[in-house]
């Protein structure tokens, strides 16, 4: 059985592996990446191949190896966007989602979906760690190990300093 589990990771944090441990038990696991067009901004700092690189390492670093990830953008269309979806990814029976627009759309297409236990969503969210980044608080015992050296090497806190400077830059030019 496959299940699915959509996300923007905006960083991958310790929140979605231990989700993602949880459906591996039972699951092959198929990733997406939403809003995959989307980067440099302060919402949305990481492009799609950076986000893909945070979760592949980190699921190998956790011995999870039957996954596949699938940067998928945005459609902007919610009549449209689970055959959008469907179009890109291989067959699956469930979708994992605690996003009630996701469930409510794959459940109008007679998926099974099913929301995955929360784990300390009130640090485990991306908005609070791109924040706690900022602030220059602690953060990074938020996201796997594996996520810290990404960021390390895209130089990725220093972009978030950058955008919250200059965050309307792209779009004036």
């Amino acid at each position: 059985m496959r299940a699915l589990f959509i996300g923007r990771f905006q960083p991958f944090h310790n929140g979605h592996l231990e989700v993602i441990k949880e459906i591996a038990q039972d699951h092959e696991l198929i990733i997406i990446i939403g809003s995959a067009e989307v980067s440099h901004t302060l919402q949305d700092p990481f492009t799609a191949g950076e986000r893909h690189l945070m979760i592949s390492r980190s699921l190998k670093a956790a011995g999870i190896g039957d996954f596949s990830i699938i940067p998928v953008m945005n459609v902007n269309r919610y009549g449209i966007w689970v055959s959008h979806i469907k179009t890109l990814v291989p067959p699956f029976d469930l979708v994992v989602s605690n996003n009630s627009l996701t469930r409510r759309l794959f459940s109008e297409y007679g998926y099974m979906v099913r929301s995955p236990k929360r784990y300390s969503r009130d640090v485990f969210r991306g908005q609070y760690i791109r924040e706690q980044i900022l602030k220059r608080g602690k953060w990074d015992h938020l996201v796997p190990g594996e996520v810290v050296k990404v960021l390390n090497e895209l130089d990725g806190v220093q972009r978030l300093f950058e955008l919250s400077q200059s965050d309307d830059v792209l779009e004036a030019e």
